[in-house]
């Protein structure tokens, strides 16, 4: 097979089949395609006859395909023929990190943990001998699963026909840029770089991303000069692998996944899909009483059987009649002097028990940074908590200590419901770093002194959920954290999401 005749619906290695031309460019073409046998898409590269580097490329993807790290782009074959070459590697799909930042800056916590995620799975490529060498904002995608993906490791590089005396030292300087640019929203050069602006300098050098972005920690800042901007280290060492890189960024919080669902009430039935190694559950259908059949016995023949049933019959009538008879009398006197039936035969009226409702989400109006001194907020961003995306939250300020640098007695995220409810629990998704403790308040004003404390718990990471140890009612719904967990060369609590449920009686 030719690859100048490769067209849509070409099947290279009796496997995959060719649907949509991605990109082109050099004589190397990116395809989107279904491997027929696993039913999956998968991205496939091919060549043109003229294309200088087919066998540096089918070598490199052979190279990355003995990599283990879930983060790196996994490679599923590579050929190299007379007729025709290709590469077949993962297709993924999720946000690049240009896309992420397309609106404006990331909270810096996201961006240095996507980029510490990164630094970590280059560092696995770095022992096996392979390196990436054109970091670009395109190669780091936040996946549509919830996870970090880090594209092209030295398949790219042979594509392009990139070398390099120094690679650990390029892929820091690369992993430095992508921090950069999650900071400030800006590209580290020259030109505009996946629709991101360049940098803006001052004297000749890049500004420094806290020069360019209020708010990025100082830490992050220093760890992204060290990386990438040599002309403003000022006697910082500098950062000369992915492995430093990743060191530096060990402490910052990981990008959370999405929190399962709260399940109300489990469903009647499960399906679930038979390719996936699980048959159909249905619960069975509730058992119907057995239907009562009255036998009326039989004395004599059938002559005789006849009469005895007739003369049932006329005794079933007038027993009928009578009890109408009697029914409609009582209804008469009772109407006539102005009471129920029930109440003129001195029987109380049964009230049919009324089911319990099931816990249900209840959309908090706002929620509120919650400083107990009152002289600022406690960082920005509570509202992101609501917002149902589990890549984004709000985080306290950073702190000396656990305790909060004995400054206060904790801090927290009020959450305004808009008017009283019955609070069931709160379900928060906390960061993974261990320790934090917390506590949930309940009250009818936005101040500390009027909300009761109605459970507690400590030592808690991840998801928590925050039930009553009895029942609690009002407007104010507070996460108060009273001692908070290390991170990111300090102390500080961070929420991703929030849900509230009520069991509906409020």
């Amino acid at each position: 097979m030719s690859t100048s005749a490769v067209e849509p619906g070409t099947r290279l290695a009796e496997r995959f089949r060719l649907e949509d031309r991605v990109s082109e460019a050099d004589g190397a073409t990116l395809w989107k395609a279904i491997d027929e046998i696993l039913a999956r898409p998968v991205a496939v590269h091919t060549f043109s006859p003229d294309f200088p580097r087919v066998h540096e490329v089918v070598t490199a993807a052979r190279a990355a395909s003995r990599l283990t790290d879930p983060r790196l782009t996994q490679v599923f074959d590579a050929a190299e023929e007379e007729d025709y070459s290709y590469v077949v590697s993962e297709w993924v799909t999720g946000e690049t990190l240009a896309d992420l930042v397309s609106g404006g800056p990331l909270d810096p916590e996201r961006a240095a943990g996507l980029v510490a995620e990164a630094a970590e799975a280059l560092a696995h490529a770095h022992e096996a001998g392979l390196h990436h060498l054109c970091l670009r904002p395109s190669h780091l995608v936040w996946t549509t699963g919830n996870t970090v993906k880090v594209l092209g490791v030295a398949v790219d590089a042979a594509l392009s026909g990139l070398t390099t005396d120094q690679p650990a030292l390029d892929d820091a300087e690369g992993l430095g840029r992508l921090l950069y640019a999650g900071l400030t929203g800006h590209w580290p050069g020259d030109e505009e770089e996946g629709g991101l602006p360049p940098a803006p300098m001052t004297d000749g050098h890049f500004c420094t991303p806290r020069q360019v972005t209020a708010g990025v920690p100082s830490y992050l800042d220093t760890v992204t000069v060290k990386a990438c901007l040599p002309e403003s280290r000022k006697g910082h060492g500098a950062l000369t692998s992915p492995a430093d890189v990743a060191e530096a960024l060990a402490g910052v919080a990981r990008p959370m996944p999405i929190p399962i669902d709260y399940a109300s009430s489990p469903p009647s039935v499960t399906a679930t899909s038979p390719s996936e190694g699980l048959g159909t559950e249905v619960r069975p259908p509730r058992p119907q009483p057995p239907i009562q059949h009255l036998t009326v016995p039989q004395h004599g023949g059938r002559q005789g059987g006849g009469v005895v049933n007739r003369a049932l019959m006329t005794v079933v009538v007038l027993l009928v009649i009578v009890a109408v008879g009697v029914g409609a009398w009582t209804i008469g006197r009772s109407l006539g002097s102005g009471k129920g039936g029930s109440e003129a035969q001195g029987t109380p009226t049964a009230t049919a028990p009324s089911a319990t409702a099931a816990p249900q989400a209840v959309k908090p109006k706002k929620a509120i940074a919650f400083d107990p001194l009152g002289d600022k907020e406690e960082n920005t961003g509570a509202e992101l908590t609501l917002d149902g995306k589990p890549s984004t939250f709000w985080k306290t300020d950073n702190y000396n200590t656990a305790d909060l640098g004995n400054l206060k007695e904790g801090v927290g995220l009020l959450l305004d419901m808009g008017k009283p409810v019955q609070i069931s629990d709160v379900v928060a998704t906390l960061s993974g770093a261990g320790g934090a403790s917390v506590e949930l308040k309940v009250g009818d004003a936005p101040e500390l002194s009027a909300l009761k404390t109605v459970t507690k718990q400590k030592g808690v990471s991840g998801k928590v959920t925050l039930k009553p140890d009895q029942a609690a009612t009002g407007q104010y719904v507070l996460i108060w954290f009273t001692r908070l967990p290390a991170d990111a060369g300090g102390f500080h609590g961070t929420i991703y999401e929030v849900v509230v449920h009520s069991p509906g009686s409020a």
